[in-house]
């Protein structure tokens, strides 16, 4: 309910800010903000995060504390980086600038503030209060600024500067009640939660025990020195366009939004899906041992559940990239209207609907290869990834200046390709002695290829005639064209693709309703 509310919300603000503003907000703004609160945190939350529950909590609260101190340091430098040494948006069109740069480095350090309560709840699983603090400040966060578009749409990056810093309040504010409910309450004394009074939450000094465990300190120290290339291939693109200046801050927020929009269907469909069969994997297959080392049973298992999973996926993709290609302009309209309907923003929705099939294949196989590679492998795997992203962020600003904004897509999909091409070569190599072969679900039938093939055909002719500056009712007409060609599709794979609906039937849909019960 939070996330779409969150949505509608933000579809509604497209209609009343220009895209400048958009990309100045989304990529520069937003790249500070989290720049400075990972460098700030990052380190600090994997170390703390590491030890037990049955650690020295006021020693850890005291090292905790330290992030906010370290992430106005941060906050202070890259916020003259950004007034100083960045190109600065046209005032006339962007005004207020600088109030941004000072709003969204505050509103870090104020988030920064419930650290040491965000470890505690970590570390002691209140799963719920995380959630529920963090989608209720999101939702206060999109009313206030769709109030303030509404009622001073002039004030520009005030609007978004006051709604991000009113977000860290907010979010500080969750965490801070519920402590103070919460220490000192007979569930507190039942879980044997470590503190007992709001004070301890505060930095204080042990008797007879230094102010930090400085094992943890210094463990702390050797994360804070991986963090920054993880954050910068993390961020990537975002560098990229703030300090390259590949796009103008136009052409940057309406990546962006396509770019969010895209990765929704990657987060709500393919993530659970990897998620959920990993652990599958990962339990039934030994991790290190070749296919002819293991249980057949088990392998011959694995193998079935891998290939109905790639041809799932496969057919989930495949359905995204053909009417996504005749659908991205009237979805883009319908959701932010011409500021992201007219100009580069349909031809970047179409170029990431492919990359969404790429993102399909590659998060299944590699699902199955990280199951079933040995730790040694996986560490040598991940330098292979740390040379994948290094190369995708080069590839990336050279086909940026080539192809504009689709340079960006267009290096993730190469990036995605040379993945796939590494996994689906250590699947070969698995099942080299076996009589399995599960890459086969890469393929879906020829029957169902041809409906796709005239479903693209039909729903691009339909686009070209019928949508989208003829009025609603050749929408409609449009909409119904791309109905009757889904229904086609589906009908098609319910016959041909029998081993997939089994599969479906019998493994999928009953792991999907156990976990939402």
């Amino acid at each position: 309910m939070f996330r779409g509310l969150s949505f509608v919300l933000n579809a509604f603000t497209l209609r009343f800010v220009s895209k400048e503003i958009i990309g100045v907000v989304n990529v520069r703004l937003t790249l500070l903000y989290s720049t400075v609160v990972f460098l700030a945190r990052e380190a600090f939350r994997r170390a703390c995060l590491s030890g037990s529950t049955e650690q020295n909590w006021t020693q850890v609260i005291n090292l905790l504390w330290l992030t906010v101190p370290v992430g106005a340091l941060w906050s202070v430098l890259l916020g003259w980086v950004w007034l100083c040494l960045l190109e600065v948006p046209d005032p006339a069109g962007t005004p207020h600038y600088e109030v941004g740069v000072l709003l969204f480095g505050l509103s870090a350090v104020v988030e920064l503030l419930a650290e040491p309560l965000w470890v505690l709840a970590q570390a002691h699983m209140f799963v719920r209060l995380k959630v529920i603090a963090e989608s209720l400040s999101i939702i206060v966060k999109c009313l206030l600024t769709v109030l303030l578009v509404l009622l001073v749409p002039h004030w520009g990056l005030y609007i978004f500067s006051l709604a991000q810093l009113t977000y860290t309040s907010f979010l500080l504010l969750c965490y801070v009640l519920y402590f103070v409910k919460f220490l000192g309450s007979q569930e507190a004394e039942k879980s044997s939660f470590p503190l007992s009074r709001v004070r301890d939450l505060l930095p204080t000094r042990t008797r007879g025990k230094p102010v930090v465990n400085w094992s943890l300190a210094k463990l702390t120290w050797s994360f804070f020195k991986q963090s920054f290339l993880k954050q910068i291939l993390t961020e990537g693109e975002r560098y990229v366009m703030t300090f390259l200046n590949v796009l103008n801050f136009g052409d940057q927020g309406v990546y962006d939004i396509v770019n969010n929009l895209g990765s929704l269907v990657a987060r709500f469909i393919f993530q659970p899906i990897e998620e959920s069969f990993y652990i599958f994997f990962a339990k039934v297959l030994e991790r290190g041992k070749q296919a002819k080392q293991q249980n057949m049973d088990d392998v011959t298992m694995a193998a079935a559940v891998l290939e109905s999973l790639l041809k799932l996926v496969v057919l989930i993709g495949l359905t995204i990239t053909v009417f996504g290609y005749a659908y991205s302009h009237l979805a883009l309209d319908v959701y932010g209207g011409s500021l992201l309907s007219s100009g580069s923003g349909p031809t970047l929705l179409r170029y990431y609907s492919l990359y969404v099939l790429l993102l399909a294949v590659n998060g299944v196989s590699e699902c199955f290869t990280f199951a079933a590679m040995s730790k040694e492998q996986v560490d040598r795997y991940n330098f292979v990834m740390l040379a994948l992203s290094a190369s995708f962020l080069s590839l990336s600003y050279f086909l940026t200046l080539w192809q504009g904004s689709v340079g960006f897509i267009l290096a993730n999909c190469l990036n995605m390709t040379l993945r796939i091409a590494h996994s689906v070569r250590y699947i070969q190599g698995y099942f080299s002695h076996s009589s399995s072969r599960p890459l086969a679900g890469l393929l879906p039938s020829p029957a169902l290829l041809l409906v796709f093939l005239g479903s693209a055909g039909l729903t691009a002719l339909s686009e070209v005639l019928l949508c989208c500056d003829s009025g609603w009712i050749s929408r409609l007409v449009h909409v119904a064209v791309g109905v009757v060609c889904l229904l086609a599709v589906l009908i098609t794979a319910f016959f041909t693709e029998t081993k997939l609906v089994h599969f479906i039937r019998t493994q999928y849909l009953p792991r999907y309703m156990k976990k939402g019960t």
